[in-house]
């Protein structure tokens, strides 16, 4: 059985990213072959919204885990690794809500609050500050693995 599991995972895997293609959702009763872009590229859309909404509630979801991860270690070398990146991913979060806004309600909240050039400023600190924490914590798991 162990030997059929990776050929069954790209069978499925194949499968799934057959039947979400946008192309193939495009024209009700086409075959793949008929679809063309024009079609491709008018629903596109449709797709996009969805993975949006479903974005975020599985971000969030995962914030809460690291989080409790996290806790669970509570502290020591491995929960200081997972700390940090809980916290990268908090902010990523946050980045993620902030662009799903601007998305579908055209209001970039940073150049609101904040103008223009600092609020492209704030939104790259926020991009820095997720990318270090998250990398940071990677590497302090990787240390603590070593055993270093």
């Amino acid at each position: 059985m162990k030997n059929l599991r990776p050929l069954f995972l790209l069978i499925v895997t194949l499968g799934m990213v057959a039947a979400s293609s946008v192309t193939a959702q495009c024209q009700p009763a086409c075959s793949l072959i008929q679809v063309n872009n024009t079609a491709a590229a008018t629903h596109a859309g449709n797709m996009s919204y969805w993975f949006g909404v479903m974005e975020l509630p599985f971000l969030f979801i995962v914030v809460l885990f690291a989080f409790l991860t996290a806790y669970a270690l509570k502290g020591g070398k491995f929960g200081k690794g997972m700390t940090f990146m809980a916290w990268g991913f908090l902010v990523m979060a946050v980045g993620h809500l902030h662009m799903q806004i601007e998305h579908y309600y055209g209001v970039n909240i940073f150049k609101y609050l904040l103008g223009s050039i600092s609020g492209s400023i704030a939104w790259l600190i926020a991009l820095v500050v997720t990318w270090g924490l998250s990398g940071l914590g990677f590497y302090s798991i990787y240390k603590a693995s070593k055993g270093a």
